[in-house]
């Protein structure tokens, strides 16, 4: 279907360290020279980068062509980031070369890399939300005179905005903005600085469907205008099928392939993610297939089924006193994925906690199997409500401690766990982690091992299987594969619906949508504290969810909103 560069491809440059001369950033002229941008071509030969004797990036060479969007994809630890390191100056590479404009550079420092018109844009913001949105982008000059002109510099930035495709005001403070308008921001910044070639990480994790369709399609303008490249990190096969040019495949370090998207599909780039590392690896072809079977096989929902976990006009305050939870209810039903949809920071991080026990409530009330329930240990334990919070290393392990001790967290001062008195029974403990591991597919199986050294998908693994290893009649979930790799995302999906199918009820907050159109039965979403939509997942629509996301929805009148399918997500 398409041509690979196999793993073993010979390196078409002598594999040299990468040292020599800075470039000198005045070539370029200052930010606030006017100049027609020209996109930048970059070609990466034999990278390679060693940290002791590991090695994270092994003979890696590919092409991003000038005025195109190429699309970066693996694994968590596949190498993406310790590549665009070596590219932006973060990280400099023990071997390889690469050329810029086809004239071989190098890359020391991240002023070599703004010198040749490399910029980044981060997954997180890195703005300075306090000021406006003019004095952001004078910050990132890196320099100012100790007396700032400011009639002079507001009408250059004038200017500025004049000639870019988007446009914000310049007196507007950073934090009225909205998560959209702050990645412009952030793009602007780099285009201030007339970076000609551009990466962005995980562009679009923070912002609803519409912002990230409207930052991509400007990057897509600009790049066919030929005032950009764009090197793309994301994890969003719909991203790549409909806004990158050439995808790039990279695993354990090496590369797999690169190929134009008009040559490839999603099957074919997960295989490359994927590969077949093990005897008894699956190909991405066979667990895709595996788990749409699955997921079509699922048991229909039954609307009559009991509400197993209601949330009755509850308010929460965050850890400043401000209600970050407004009058909200929701019920979930026995045998209901129900997914809570939003962008970060609008209460759905307190809503957790309070339904964990992590945070009281200001007012109203919750309900489990009909009955009051104030999240306390005692009662999560007899109503068999679990939860796997969002980051779990940090939220929900001692990351020291043995994968048997993390899976005993829950019980340690129960039968089989307690022996008598305070005494605990390690042997028992083992003994349950050793089928928990297996059960649950941990690797390494090593009950003994520390569970902060695991990999994030086995770490989360392991958390679902202190979780689900027990009758489970609600489960709270929180971005529960946030970071992971493909194979990772695929297992613990199908244990959710598996859980679901056997009655549990089901919680599912995340901030990707395509999750939530995957997984439920029913969707809400919380804007500003508030449950403003809700809808059957078959009938979601996600411009409809993406409006009421961004907080611009009419009225909550539009629950059960009747529309055509969203169609298989990305």
């Amino acid at each position: 279907m398409s041509t690979v560069a196999s793993e073993s491809s010979s390196n078409p440059a002598s594999a040299a360290p990468v040292a020599g001369p800075s470039v000198d950033a005045s070539a370029r002229g200052g930010p606030d020279t006017p100049r027609a941008l020209r996109a930048l071509g970059i070609e990466v030969f034999g990278a390679t980068k060693r940290f002791g004797t590991f090695t994270a990036l092994d003979n890696v060479t590919f092409k991003v062509a000038p005025g195109t969007i190429h699309a970066l994809l693996g694994e968590n630890g596949a190498g993406k980031s310790t590549l665009v390191k070596g590219l932006v100056g973060y990280g400099l590479l023990d071997e390889g070369q690469i050329t810029a404009d086809k004239r071989e550079v190098h890359i020391h420092s991240p002023r070599d890399a703004q010198a040749l018109g490399i910029g980044m844009v981060y997954q997180h913001f890195t703005l300075a939300t306090g000021l406006s949105v003019e004095e952001n982008l004078l910050l990132t000059r890196g320099t100012l005179p100790w007396r700032i002109d400011w009639a002079a510099e507001r009408k250059a930035l004038t200017e500025f905005m004049t000639r870019m495709p988007f446009r914000l005001p310049l007196d507007v403070p950073v934090s009225t903005l909205a998560a959209g308008e702050k990645q412009k921001l952030e793009i602007l910044k780099q285009l201030y600085l007339q970076q000609r070639f551009l990466i962005l990480d995980e562009p679009t994790s923070v912002l609803t469907p519409q912002e990230a369709d409207e930052v991509l399609g400007l990057m897509r303008d600009l790049t066919s205008r030929g005032e950009l490249t764009v090197l793309m990190i994301t994890h969003k096969f719909r991203e790549v099928m409909e806004y990158a040019d050439g995808v790039t495949v990279l695993r354990k370090g090496r590369h797999v392939g690169t190929t134009t998207v008009a040559q490839t599909d999603r099957h074919e780039l997960a295989s490359w993610m994927m590969g077949t590392a093990s005897a008894d690896a699956q190909p991405a072809t066979a667990v895709l297939a595996e788990v749409a079977s699955e997921r079509a096989a699922r048991r229909a929902f039954d609307p009559s089924a009991p509400v197993r976990l209601a949330l009755e006009d509850v308010s929460i305050e965050d850890d400043r006193g401000h209600t970050a939870v407004k009058h909200a209810s929701l019920t979930v039903r026995s045998g209901e994925i129900v997914g809570l949809a939003g962008v970060s920071g609008n209460g759905q991080k307190e809503l957790v906690e309070a339904i964990v026990g992590q945070r009281k409530l200001a007012g109203g009330a919750m309900r489990v199997a009909g009955a009051p329930y104030h999240a306390t240990r005692a009662e999560m334990t007899a109503r068999k409500l679990f939860a796997i919070p969002e980051e779990p290393l940090r939220n929900a392990c001692v990351a020291s401690m043995s994968v048997a001790e993390n899976m005993a967290l829950r019980d340690f001062d129960l039968a089989p766990a307690r022996a008598g008195g305070w005494r605990l029974d390690r042997r028992a403990i083992k003994a349950r982690a050793v089928g928990l591991i297996r059960d649950f597919n941990v690797r390494p199986p090593v009950p003994e091992r520390a569970i902060g050294t695991l990999s994030g998908g086995n770490v989360q693994r392991a958390v679902l299987a202190r979780e689900l290893g027990q009758p489970v009649d609600v489960l709270v979930v929180a971005n529960p594969v946030f970071g992971l790799d493909f194979a990772s995302v695929a297992d613990i999906h199908a244990r959710l619906v598996a859980a679901r199918d056997a009655g549990a009820a089901v919680l599912l907050v995340s901030e990707d949508l395509d999750e939530i159109l995957e997984l439920a039965d029913r969707v809400l979403v919380i804007a500003e504290g508030r449950i403003v939509f809700e809808t059957a997942a078959e009938r979601a629509e996600r411009a409809v969810l993406g409006r009421h996301m961004a907080g611009h929805g009419e009225d909550t009148s539009e629950r059960e909103h009747h529309a055509e399918p969203v169609g298989t997500p990305a």
